[in-house]
């Protein structure tokens, strides 16, 4: 019994110590499989972050935005511009003012510049660097001569961008490589940023400890550890979110990334894809882009204090912005410059010319948003005939337009301008414009203004506003007239005599002149250029309303066009550049000229994709259309558009017509020199009344416009068929030149007065022959 006891008693014992090795390795069994089951969750969550990385990695796109330019300013002697003009364009451009020696900068001293160009690379070959001298003198360059790079006659400036057309995400950028870099850029976003780059394998355990450690403490992250490699998994796969799960996944993916690709390719889309500001709603992304955003200049043609700046600005880009934290910046920047002297990379004597210069900050940022948003619109509507909208915003397409920004710039002052003077409210329902310039041989577009706001981008007023146009109309009337000139002259007379219509259901309409006035027979030249509106309907209802619509339609007008009497005034609503374009015709005696934004198109290389060459159809009889032609330089010298010579000179030959709706709702001009065709409309969005007429409202904006712009005259070229003879204007017979009031008048061959009038003029002709010959 006692043996039994202490049988038990060594069996207790025994069991008990078992006990806690058994648990022990209980422990550790669970543990272990705890850790296989995380071993192989991460493994698995490996193989799918390794895709992730991978697929995005090798297949990286970035979208990048497609590209609008203004024309390219071409500099030569002789150049059409003024020196204001040019300052102003040489800003858009991204010039800095300075001494003109480095690339980006001018010199003006008066109407004397220095420039020193940053050349470009056209779909015809690069243009290079030059340092050019020139003078504006009487709005025309002289004394134009290349200082420094290849000679040449003719040297053209890199176009101005005025604009983009942005992926949904709004991220902009221009991509470079490593190759694009300037010297010390390398070096100095690795002092900064990470200077165990080419060491390391994507984390940095040292500096990943130091920032955990400061976490912790502050039981939140307020530290990063990250290496550039990190920042670029950062950007480019995650979100911005600070919590330790998306810091775990953004060390997992560094590894990875480095695994599978070399140093200089991650470095080269980290330069592309590193955020560094914002334009409005568009976001700067890479060094490419922030390089032209604060300087206006390209990467590569960085000095060393742009370069410390942009690098310093990686650490917080609004925090630092030099535009609106110059005091921040500077700091930040000198404190870069700092860190390059200190590790030996400049010397203290450079290090100390580069913390002397200031920011270099142009004024306003030299890409900002669409500056031209009426034009631009017209852009996308004409390149949506040959491209998707998806490639347009992502292919990096380069737009070449028709842009003049010197032209801009003097519409859109001259709309401003005239309406705050006519209408000085400005409030809400107040007068509103729109204006359409081309130029008058090409239909090129030179500038668009879709309202009184013209950087605002919503109704596009010169592309939608589709209003009556009233007395514009005319000249279309009298052209399908003219065409006949076995019935039709430019002195025919035309009744200006009240009468009726009545139509099939029993509606009358009666149609007066502006004036309430009838005159009696008028010759058909002064019905026109004094827009008389009894005789244009005598005669629209003559040659057959159809006829108006053709011509209207020729010219291509796609809209549908009212066959009713009305239109023979003007109940034909267009917008104003369906006006330009059927005013091309008239400019271009006869030829359908479709306007055109676009000069070509080209990848981001620059080669080219589409070019949009002049296209002409001769639709109009280019005879009538001279003859008309004369009319509307009657209607600025003697009718409704003389008032256009209180502001320009009348050496400056014009030829044009107004045009007023009921209750002068709609205001209108459209006109044109040898140069340019510009259309102005004046009125309310609301199509209330105004007291304006076409002479009161579109005009003066019009001439306004016209007189600040340097051109030439309108000399018509005399087509076949035309001549030219001095009428008596009283009897229509022909005259002689020097007889009273004789007037020279075209006529289609053939269809010139047979009865004549002599008034002695002869004698007087023989003896002016006589006396030039003394002299």
């Amino acid at each position: 019994m006692a043996k039994s006891a202490k049988s038990r008693k060594n069996s207790k014992k025994s069991a008990s110590g078992k006990a806690p090795a058994s648990r022990r390795s209980g422990l550790w069994g669970i543990l272990g499989r705890l850790i296989l089951v995380g071993l192989v969750i991460l493994a698995g969550w490996m193989v799918y972050l390794d895709a992730v990385v991978t697929d995005r990695f090798e297949g990286r796109r970035f979208e990048v935005p497609s590209r609008v330019y203004a024309r390219p300013l071409e500099l030569y002697d002789g150049t059409s511009i003024s020196a204001g003009a040019l300052g102003r364009e040489l800003e858009l451009a991204g010039y800095r003012p300075g001494n003109g020696s480095s690339p980006g900068t001018y010199s003006r001293s008066g109407g004397r510049f220095i420039i020193s160009t940053r050349g470009f690379t056209f779909s015809d070959g690069a243009e290079p660097k030059r340092r050019l001298a020139l003078t504006v003198s009487g709005d025309r360059v002289t004394d134009f001569r290349v200082l420094n790079g290849p000679s040449s006659p003719i040297v053209r400036l890199e176009p101005a961008q005025i604009g983009g057309i942005y992926p949904a995400h709004k991220e902009d950028r221009i991509l470079i490589q490593l190759s694009d870099l300037p010297p010390l850029f390398e070096d100095t976003l690795l002092a900064v940023e990470d200077r165990n780059f080419y060491q390391h394998f994507g984390v940095a355990p040292m500096s990943i400890a130091r920032a955990m450690w400061v976490n912790l403490q502050a039981g939140r992250v307020v530290q990063g550890g990250s290496t550039l490699t990190q920042q670029l998994v950062k950007n480019f796969f995650l979100s911005r979110e600070q919590t330790l799960v998306r810091k775990g996944n953004e060390a997992l993916m560094s590894v990875l990334l480095e695994w599978h690709y070399d140093k200089q390719d991650i470095l080269e889309t980290y330069l592309n894809e590193v955020y560094l500001g914002q334009a409005g709603v568009r976001s700067i992304h890479g060094f490419g882009l922030a390089s032209q955003f604060y300087f206006g200049e390209p990467l590569a043609e960085l000095d060393l204090h742009q370069v410390a700046l942009l690098v310093g600005m990686v650490k917080g880009p609004s925090y630092y912005d030099p535009r609106r934290h110059p005091e921040r910046a500077l700091e930040r920047r000198n404190l870069v410059i700092d860190v390059l002297a200190s590790n030996g990379s400049i010397t203290e004597q450079e290090a100390m010319r580069a913390k002397a210069r200031d920011l270099g900050v142009t004024s306003r940022p030299s890409f900002s948003e669409n500056r031209y948003p009426a034009f631009i619109d017209l852009v996308r509507r004409h390149l949506a005939r040959d491209y998707r909208e998806e490639d347009l915003q992502s292919e990096g397409l380069r737009i070449f337009t028709t842009l003049n920004p010197a032209i801009q710039y003097a519409s859109e002052f001259s709309v401003k301008q005239t309406l705050d003077r006519i209408d000085p409210g400005n409030g809400d329902g107040g007068l509103q414009s729109a204006m359409v310039v081309t130029s008058r041989d090409s239909g090129e577009v030179l500038a668009l203004v879709g309202g009184r706001d013209p950087r605002f981008a919503g109704f596009n007023r010169a592309l939608d506003a589709s209003r009556p146009i009233g007395s514009l109309v005319k000249p279309f009337v009298y052209l399908a007239a003219l065409a006949q000139p076995q019935r039709y002259t430019l002195i025919t007379p035309l009744q200006d005599k009240s009468f009726a219509l009545v139509f099939d259901n029993g509606q009358r309409w009666e149609p007066k002149n502006y004036d309430g006035l009838e005159r009696g027979d008028v010759a058909l030249h002064t019905a026109l250029s004094r827009s008389y509106n009894l005789p244009t309907v005598r005669l629209g209802l003559d040659v057959g309303v159809d006829s108006v619509v053709d011509l209207l339609q020729d010219l291509g007008v796609s809209e549908a066009i009212p066959h009713y009497p009305s239109m023979l005034l003007g109940a034909v609503p267009m917008a104003p550049v369906t006006v330009a374009q059927v005013y091309q015709g008239l400019a271009t005696s006869g030829f359908n000229t479709p306007l055109r934004t676009i000069r070509q198109v080209t990848d981001a290389s620059g080669e080219p994709l589409s070019r949009y060459p002049l296209a002409v159809e001769q639709v109009l009889d280019p005879a009538a259309t001279h003859l008309v032609q004369y009319a509307m330089q009657e209607t600025m010298q003697e009718g409704t558009g003389r008032g256009a010579y209180r502001r320009i000179s009348r050496d400056l030959a014009l030829a044009g017509k107004t045009g007023t709706t009921d209750d002068g709702r709609d205001s209108w001009f459209a006109g044109f020199s040898g140069d340019l065709l510009a259309v102005t409309w004046v009125g309310r969005d609301d199509n209330g009344p105004t007291s304006l007429t076409g002479a009161s409202g579109a005009l003066p904006v019009w001439a306004d416009f016209m007189a600040s712009v340097p051109q030439h005259g309108l000399s018509p070229v005399i087509p076949d068929g035309v001549q030219y003879h001095w009428i008596d204007p009283q009897t229509g017979a022909l005259t002689d030149e020097f007889c009273e009031g004789a007037r020279l008048v075209p006529f289609i061959a053939g269809s010139e007065p047979t009865q004549t009038r002599n008034c002695g003029g002869t004698l007087q002709r023989q003896l002016r022959s006589w006396f030039e010959g003394l002299f």
